[in-house]
């Protein structure tokens, strides 16, 4: 799979359609660095493809600016039917390793929601820990 210039809403479609409605959608930042921490976000949407629309502008982090970036991440959590954030500390990521910590994180993202999802859409990784459904997906 290629990355996509903005979200099309096409795995969460799919899952909507078989009358999965609460999708957890689950990203991290600072795998590329070589030291410090790494975290994890999840995100909500509600369940409407108009949300597409609404998120055009929407990319990979590294791809925008820190302005665009904070701008994204205001609306996203206004939009958001539910979001969390999980940390794994560079302590951490030196103990257990990178993938790993990642998967630490993401857990802390999903643990710190208000109500769980029924499904992950996860970037590449699954959660062994985690006993809900997943779909790990390339460059997700």
């Amino acid at each position: 799979m290629w990355a996509k210039a903005s979200p099309d809403l096409e795995f969460e479609r799919f899952l909507w359609e078989a009358g999965c409605l609460q999708l957890g959608g689950i990203d991290e930042a600072g795998r590329g660095a070589l030291a410090g921490p790494v975290s994890a976000a999840i995100v909500i949407l509600p369940t409407d493809p108009q949300i597409a629309g609404q998120l055009k502008g929407v990319r990979d982090s590294k791809q925008m600016t820190p302005r665009q970036r904070s701008y994204w991440a205001e609306a996203i959590r206004r939009l958001a039917a539910g979001w969390g954030v999980g940390f794994a500390s560079a302590q951490e990521v030196d103990a257990l390793g990178i993938v790993s910590a990642t998967r630490l994180a993401a857990w802390r993202a999903v643990q710190a929601l208000q109500q769980p999802p029924q499904h992950l859409l996860l970037d590449y990784l699954i959660l062994p820990e985690c006993d809900l459904p997943q779909t790990a997906l390339i460059k997700g």
